[in-house]
């Protein structure tokens, strides 16, 4: 037995989440040799990949060997062409290299990958689609087909590759309870910019050719895989370090809740290879290790085999396939199986298996007598091409009488990575514990305050089990292999504390009817989806949302819980099920977190593009997609953050529904005021105007998007109440027979009555029925001037219809069609409607005077006037309280937002304190500015004092 020192590493389990050092000591490997492994103890290891900086020239588990290049070709280590007709390449996972370069390799193969990384923590698999001039993280060639993209970080892979991705993605959280070191870069190879620098040398490190280039995927930086060495561990974030919301900042315990689940990731519908498909097309482009290589001189006919690596495979109907020269011996085709699976064990170690028909049919009683005893061929007891009848094989590990195993600490602060220990037949969970402790200096402590966990560290999933104590390990490991000798690579052991940790699930549950006690949800949720009164109680409730919290204190009932509600409706209103985070307060000084909310709908599919990049940039957590139970998951998340900012990506209606929930969730936050910014991805955008964001999204880098937001001024601005009062009318033609309820609605930008509103409606009602033709403003535009040039000759007297009183004073109104109220100096696209003139009647309008503006319009020619910039509106008054009195139903909109108003009273007034906003900040001052720009600025507002 023995221990692999390494000063300082620490090892840890968590929920799926385990923290690992990594060995330093394997022999060395050069061009043509081959990494081997001992049996049962994965293949040797390096440094970590992911979360330290790369490993050493020592064996990174590559199969390399001299071969002669027929096209042009690029190196993966400088990315240079590789002149000449001799290239290094590796069978397993196709890196290609000059020569010279060979001795500065540090990228490990995939196929030993799994064994080196630091932190386990799965992937999270979008919808597969085509990635343009993108390589796969696992065989390193180009995604041609469609592929698939971590939505968290920047790993692609082909569909067929992902069972062999190995969990490398970022840690965004803590989960459980532990110390944490410095947070270490988090390196991903490949898929730069063709125009990243390295941050060591600052010559190009990018290639649109081959995979190469490292990037560390919190701070961004961007380097060769050489020059990373230079670079200090420590990662400080980069440039956008004070919006990032810190991974030792957020704890969450997720057990066996996905990344999917946490993240609040839409799942994707894509299904698990070899899960309702066919296995892989023989006649595909070969992968690595599909081809077993044939002198150019030998012209052997070539048969194509399907390849299973266990019974778990078998089942799915997952097959590789291989390639091979009908005369080629068995062990040459055994290592091309075995490299079609990654796998550098000796090939002495395995042996071929004959599939029979009805196995392959998914016959299970033939499978159950093929399990149970079938026949196995062996090197040499059959001729050259005498596999012509067989087209399946599984790949199966020879018996063994003992294995040496690693075993990594878990929650232990010691000395090294791991400890190797040799398992025999009477080896059992607790022997090896009791033999492992005294290895890891443990010597002092019992046995039995200890267990042995199981984790396998998939590329979708890190799942975990505490295996019995008595169970024996030899059985276990042979099981392993039976079900996949891939599972057999992606799995490790720990010795853990035997301590209890005492769950505490939270659970947002969203969709319930609003305005009922925490009684009266804690019976709707029993009667629902039958909770457990001893271990789910309501923390939280969210009355006028209709939305609550609860705890829960077992995972399995919190598992249960998150999977019935998604799929119970209340009151005909399907709910929704989130899991939040528990936040730590210890935030650096100058921290001051984003909060995300992109609304997908919005801006056809940038939204969605925009969600991802978000993701990428910051951490998951602090990103929040609003058709996924609205604002308040995110304000309920950040309720604890001392000072934070709130970024809403949407239209002007996306806008007021963000700040109308931070209206209602402010007295519950620790930072009452926090400013917002706003990426435009509506039609009108006139908030977004206003405050320098521009007219709309057009694909700028979001990552100077969140510069922006870091570099801008906060402004105030008034925000209005709008009471909808409607009244008993009698049966007229025009009338309502039934009062409507009264209803309050917030106001930011305008409110219309009339003409305007109608065309909104109108808008609105076509978009609902065809929503798949309004995916760009341009469209949406066209239709709104089609619209309007339906309604040009129409006529209703407004003035006629409606009385209108300002601070209690009756004014009269002249001849108009619409009335509009205004809040900002933007209407209708960026339309200037007060218009610039002086006045000595009003005073100087602004977003913060605690006035709002009314305007009137005399129909759908003057709107285009007013939207040519030929006229302005009518100005009627300018006041802080009106009241509105409809005699008929009237078309009404509120930023965006039309219904037709039941007759009865309208009253606005302010709306309590004024938020705090964003305003991008002026790329170049200007020599003077328009009385538009004057009216724009408004107040400045310390962010001091919404700490």
């Amino acid at each position: 037995m023995a221990a692999a020192a390494e000063p300082g590493a620490r090892a840890w389990l968590g929920g799926g989440s385990p923290l690992l050092g990594s060995p330093t000591s394997s022999p060395e490997l050069g061009a043509g040799s081959r990494s081997r492994s001992g049996p049962g103890s994965g293949p040797g290891s390096g440094p970590e990949r992911a979360g330290a900086r790369p490993p050493g020239p020592a064996a990174l588990g590559h199969i390399f060997r001299k071969v002669t290049l027929t096209k042009p070709t690029f190196c993966h280590l400088c990315s240079d062409f590789i002149w000449g007709l001799a290239g290094i390449l590796c069978d397993a996972c196709n890196f290609m290299s000059h020569e010279k370069c060979l001795k500065h390799v540090r990228t490990p193969c995939a196929s030993v990958a799994p064994s080196l990384v630091h932190v386990p923590v799965a992937h999270c698999f979008g919808p597969r689609g085509l990635y343009k001039r993108k390589f796969c993280g696992v065989c390193r060639k180009g995604l041609e087909a469609p592929g698939l993209r971590c939505e968290v970080c920047e790993l692609h892979v082909h569909l067929d590759c992902v069972p062999f991705a190995c969990s490398d993605c970022r840690q965004c959280h803590r989960d459980g309870y532990r110390d944490h070191d410095l947070h270490l870069h988090h390196w991903r190879e490949g898929n730069l910019p063709s125009g990243a620098r390295c941050e060591v040398c600052r010559k190009t490190c990018g290639s649109s050719d081959v995979l190469a280039g490292l990037r560390c995927e919190w701070c961004g930086v961007q380097a060769h895989s050489v020059c990373s060495t230079a670079l200090a561990p420590e990662c400080t974030f980069g440039r956008l370090r004070t919006m990032v919301l810190p991974p030792a900042c957020v704890r969450l315990l997720s057990r066996n809740f996905s990344k999917m689940h946490c993240f609040r990731i839409s799942e994707s519908t894509t299904p698990e290879p070899g899960e309702g498909e066919d296995s892989v097309d023989a006649s595909a482009p070969a992968g690595p290790g599909r081809e077993l290589v044939v002198p150019e001189s030998s012209k052997c006919p070539l048969q194509t085999l399907k390849i299973f690596d266990g019974n778990d495979s078998v089942l799915r109907n997952h097959s590789r396939a291989i390639t091979v020269p009908r005369q080629a011996r068995n062990q040459e085709v055994l290592e091309a199986a075995l490299r079609a699976y990654y796998i550098t064990e000796d090939p002495q170690h395995f042996q071929l298996q004959a599939l029979p028909q009805p196995a392959q049919a998914g016959d299970l009683g033939a499978l159950g007598r093929f399990w149970s005893g079938g026949t196995v061929e062996e090197e040499g007891s059959r001729g050259p091409g005498a596999r012509d009848g067989a087209e399946a094989w599984i790949i199966r590990a020879r018996p063994r009488t003992q294995e040496v195993l690693k075993i990594y600490p878990a929650w232990l602060k010691v000395g090294v990575a791991y400890v190797s220990i040799r398992v025999t037949p009477q080896s059992t969970a607790r022997t090896v514990v009791q033999e492992v402790l005294p290895l890891l200096g443990c010597q002092d402590e019992g046995p039995e305050s200890f267990q042995l966990v199981e984790a396998l560290m998939g590329s979708r999933q890190v799942q975990r089990t505490v295996l019995a104590a008595e169970e024996p390990l030899l059985d276990r490991l042979h099981d392993i292999r039976q079900t996949s000798l891939r599972q057999m690579g992606q799995t490790r052991f720990y010795v853990a504390e035997n301590r209890a940790v005492a769950p505490r699930v939270s659970l947002f549950v969203g969709g319930l009817p609003p305005g009922l006690s925490l009684q009266e949800y804690s019976s709707l949720l029993d009667e629902a989806v039958a909770s457990k009164a001893g271990l789910v109680s309501v923390s939280h409730v969210y009355s006028t949302q209709g939305a609550v919290v609860l705890d829960v204190a077992c995972f399995a009932e919190a598992e249960r819980l998150y999977m019935l509600v998604r799929d119970t409706s209340v009151h005909g209103r399907l709910l929704t099920a989130l899991v939040p985070i528990c936040q730590h307060t210890k935030l650096p000084p100058d921290c001051r977190p984003l909060l995300v909310f992109v609304n997908p709908k919005s801006g056809g599919l940038k939204g969605r593009d925009l969600l991802c990049s978000f993701r990428k940039l910051l951490n998951p957590h602090q990103v929040f997609e609003l058709t996924n139970g609205g604002p308040l998951p995110g304000f309920h998340v950040f309720s604890q953050v001392p000072c934070f900012r709130v970024l809403v990506c949407g239209g002007d209606g996306t806008v007021g529904w963000v700040l109308a929930a931070l209206e209602e969730m402010r007295h519950r936050l620790a930072c009452p005021e926090p400013a917002v910014a706003i990426l435009p991805l509506g039609t009108g955008n006139d908030l977004g105007r206003v405050l320098r964001w521009g007219a709309g999204y057009s694909g700028e880098d979001p990552f100077s998007v969140l510069v922006s937001v870091d570099e801008a001024d906060a402004v105030l601005m008034d925000r209005w109440t709008i009471l909808l009062d409607a009244h008993e009318t009698g049966s007229g033609e025009d009338g309502v027979a039934d009062a409507e309820p009264p209803k309050v609605v917030q106001m930011s930008n305008y409110c219309g009555i009339g003409i305007d509103a109608e065309l909104s409606l109108d808008f609105h009602q076509a978009r609902e029925e065809e929503p798949g033709k309004f995916t760009s403003r341009f469209h949406n535009k066209g239709v709104y001037v089609r619209v309007g040039l339906q309604k040009i000759s129409h006529s209703r007297s407004l003035h006629r219809e409606i009385r209108l009183q300002v601070e209690r004073r009756e004014v009269e109104l002249p001849s108009i069609e619409g009335l509009i109220f205004i809040n900002i100096p933007s209407w209708g696209s960026g339309a200037d409607l007060w218009g610039s003139d002086s006045d000595s009647r009003f005073e100087k309008p602004r977003m913060d005077d605690g006035l709002l503006e009314v305007v009137g319009v005399t129909g759908v020619m003057h709107m285009g006037q007013v939207q040519g910039g030929l006229r302005s509106g009518i100005r009627i008054a300018q006041g802080a309280y009106f009241r509105v009195t409809l005699l008929k139903a009237t078309p009404v909109q509120v930023d965006g937002e039309p219904w037709v108003q039941a007759p009865g009273h309208m009253i606005i007034s302010a709306a309590g304190p004024k938020v705090h906003m964003l305003r991008k900040a002026k790329q170049k001052p200007k020599k003077s500015g328009t009385p538009k720009d004057v009216r724009a600025e408004g107040t400045p507002a310390p962010e001091g004092d919404s700490k």
